[in-house]
């Protein structure tokens, strides 16, 4: 039972308020947060050795062939970083799209969390298809995020090795 008690319509609109306040929000926080957060590898981030620098990204949800119909939040938000392609094949703009895509990584981490929030006035079925919600909505774009990641890490440090030769 809800601790607060609405109307259907009331709780339909509510949710979907608070989802885009909740999104919104997020994004802002992550948007205002300094580069050098991001800039290295931190538990989070760091692709793990059974992550195989990406590829079980590929293996098991086959990212390829949806990563593309993902939106870029930043087309959406009017700002930050555009990760739909890659602004150039050069290092410095593969570490540059590295950084960007661990702070989309922490935006849909962020995005999950409110989704306990909604127990408070749906009724319990709705609330879990809120976290339902927040679990499809934002685990596809970490999966990509981690993807694309774990390629490019391992270019960037194939040419930093062939550059110290």
């Amino acid at each position: 039972m809800p601790l607060v008690e609405l109307s259907v319509h009331w709780i339909i609109l509510l949710d979907i308020v608070a989802w885009a306040v909740f999104h919104m929000g997020i994004s802002f926080l992550t948007l205002s947060m300094p580069e050098k957060w991001f800039a290295s590898d931190g538990w989070l981030y760091r692709i793990k050795k059974w992550e195989r620098e990406g590829r079980l990204w590929q293996d098991f949800f086959r990212v390829k062939s949806w990563k593309g119909l993902i939106p870029d939040g930043s087309s959406v938000m009017g700002a930050g970083y555009n990760k739909k392609e890659l602004p150039g094949r050069d290092t410095t703009s593969l570490i540059q799209f590295i950084t960007e895509s661990r702070r989309a990584e922490l935006t849909h981490w962020l995005s999950i969390l409110p989704a306990g929030f909604f127990f408070i006035w749906n009724p319990l079925g709705a609330s879990y298809i809120m976290v339902i919600y927040a679990l499809l909505f934002n685990l596809p774009i970490i999966i990509a995020q981690r993807y694309n990641r774990g390629r490019l890490e391992k270019l960037v440090v194939y040419r930093n090795k062939k550059a110290a030769r």
